[in-house]
């Protein structure tokens, strides 16, 4: 039987809920935190929507590099602890830009509607989750982030269909594979979750063995 190892989030903390893949993480990891997060994040929003309308207005090559421009500017910030009075502002901006971009190109290259909303769907399902379990006090997996690709991750996959001239393939093959990966993770994390009764422990307290 599969057993889900619970990690008790610190309180306080938005990082987790960015949801960065390998790529941010690891351009975070270069500048050590010195990045504060908010600027490059709105920064890289606004040159994103700005190439997704120039693609909407015919250039479609030129919107496909929006998620590399979202990338290189709110990457940096991704080890950064997220204590300014605002940052808690990234992670929906981060939310609006990869959610936009993904509905953008699916309906630009004639992706099925049903299909674009599974799509968007199955992101929502997985930032929803994570809010809830980190409201609880409890971070979601180390690797899921990893295998779920990341906002970063998702949108350079998006834009490669884009680019391959298969987006709806990919919208089809990325579907399945995100509701399958996060459904099943949420599920087993629950599962492993104690009952009501039970009294969570305090971060760095170990829980009550009864």
């Amino acid at each position: 039987m599969t057993t889900v190892q619970m990690t008790t989030a610190p309180r306080g903390t938005l990082v987790a809920y960015r949801d960065d893949g390998v790529l941010s993480r690891a351009m975070g990891a270069l500048v050590a935190g010195q990045l504060p997060p908010l600027p490059p994040v709105l920064a890289g929003t606004f040159v994103a929507a700005v190439l997704l309308l120039v693609g909407v207005a015919g250039a479609d090559g030129l919107a496909v590099f929006a998620p590399a421009v979202a990338l290189l500017l709110a990457g940096p910030g991704s080890s950064h602890p997220h204590d300014g009075r605002l940052d808690w502002l990234v992670p929906p901006i981060l939310r609006l830009t990869e959610y936009g971009f993904a509905a953008a190109v699916g309906f630009a290259h004639g992706v099925p509607y049903w299909l674009i909303f599974l799509l968007l769907g199955a992101m929502a399902f997985h930032h929803y989750d994570l809010v809830y379990r980190l409201r609880q006090r409890v971070y979601p997996p180390a690797w899921l982030a990893t295998v779920g690709f990341g906002w970063d991750g998702r949108m350079l996959l998006i834009a490669l269909g884009g680019l391959a001239g298969q987006v709806t393939l990919l919208f089809v093959l990325l579907s399945l594979y995100l509701w399958g990966l996060f459904g099943w993770e949420s599920v087993t994390c629950w599962l492993a979750a104690p009952g009501p009764g039970a009294d969570a422990a305090e971060p760095g307290e170990p829980a009550d063995a009864g």
